[in-house]
């Protein structure tokens, strides 16, 4: 019987370790990115998450509807790797749907984004993977 006790709390024991741990996983996801042009008088209206427009000059991101959801990313900010390995961290402010012509697995940057990636933004768009930063 003891023994039967001993196993039961060290599988505990383990379940408990396994759920706190992944409790603090960061998760990856492939995307496409593709620009987007934030500034009033560009493609669009105002950013979906507060309604006003923004510089095309600051790191930020539209995301694809399904990650995107009801906005719970609105104001928060992800990392973006490309594929030469290089990071930018830049804010959700807008929701990239099909409405729009953006696929489920796009994320659409601004210029600056593309700018510190060191891409040309005529390329359309580029594989790259994100990651929520907080």
């Amino acid at each position: 019987m003891a023994s039967i006790i001993k196993v039961v709390a060290v599988f505990g024991i383990l379940v408990f370790l396994q759920v706190w741990c992944a409790a603090g996983q960061i998760y990856t996801f492939s995307a496409v990115m593709s620009v987007n042009g934030f500034d009033k008088g560009e493609e669009g209206g105002p950013a979906s998450c507060d309604g006003q427009y923004h510089s095309d000059d600051q790191f930020l991101v539209s995301l694809g509807s399904m990650w995107y959801g009801p906005g719970n990313r609105c104001g928060k900010t992800i990392r973006i790797k490309s594929a030469d390995g290089l990071y930018v961290v830049a804010m959700v402010v807008d929701e990239c749907g099909r409405e729009s012509g953006c696929s489920e697995n796009e994320i659409s940057t601004s210029a600056a984004v593309w700018k510190a990636f060191g891409l040309d933004t005529s390329v359309g768009q580029v594989f790259v993977s994100w990651s929520d930063t907080n």
